[in-house]
């Protein structure tokens, strides 16, 4: 099984392109929504940290977003508490899916939480900042100074380049993009 780890700035498209190879993806921000939906112990060790903002279950992310912004070390032990989880949620679905020829993990933290020795194939997705400002400003969760406090944990664009096997330029046209992948998808099944 091949295991392509797609990697990016916020807001860069990682979630879309992912989509594109038409291969099992593992979105982690998907995977956090459920964990704040269903985990009642995830919603205890968060309660007894940061009592002041995390009220009732299920956790709302206004909560979350509420208690980052006014701390950026709150956003350190959200991620201390939240990663591992995902980390088993991870290992199941590939665990799952280990008879297809390809799996796509689009997890935002992929480098920074050491993630990527899951990953045989890194894929950076390239986009420019304008594109990147627009397409976050489309979320409705847009908060300029919670990206800016999230940026400060991404490890630098020129390493996550560096580091990837593959860059695919994303000028949010589906056309070109689906051209991207499929090419970049022949060469890695073609190995």
């Amino acid at each position: 099984m091949i295991k392509i780890g797609i990697l990016g700035g916020i807001g860069s498209g990682k979630s879309f392109i992912a989509k594109q190879f038409g291969y099992p993806v593992f979105n982690a921000d998907n995977e956090v929504k459920k964990i704040y939906k269903r985990d009642k112990e995830c919603f205890k060790k968060l309660k007894k940290l940061i009592p002041k903002y995390i009220y009732s279950f299920p956790i709302k992310k206004k909560e979350i977003i509420k208690s980052i912004l006014y701390d950026q070390k709150n956003l350190k032990k959200i991620i201390k508490i939240v990663i591992p989880i995902v980390r088993v949620k991870l290992n199941k679905f590939i665990d799952k899916n280990k008879k297809r020829k390809m799996i796509i993990l689009d997890v935002p933290l992929l480098l920074e939480n050491k993630i990527e020795n899951k990953a045989n194939v890194l894929i950076f997705v390239d986009a420019s900042n304008k594109e990147i400002i627009r397409n976050l400003k489309k979320r409705d969760n847009y908060n300029l100074k919670l990206i800016k406090i999230l940026k400060k944990y991404q490890l630098p664009i020129k390493y996550k380049k560096n580091k990837s096997n593959f860059i695919i330029k994303n000028n949010f046209k589906i056309e070109p993009v689906k051209k991207s992948v499929k090419l970049i998808k022949n060469i890695i099944l073609n190995k």
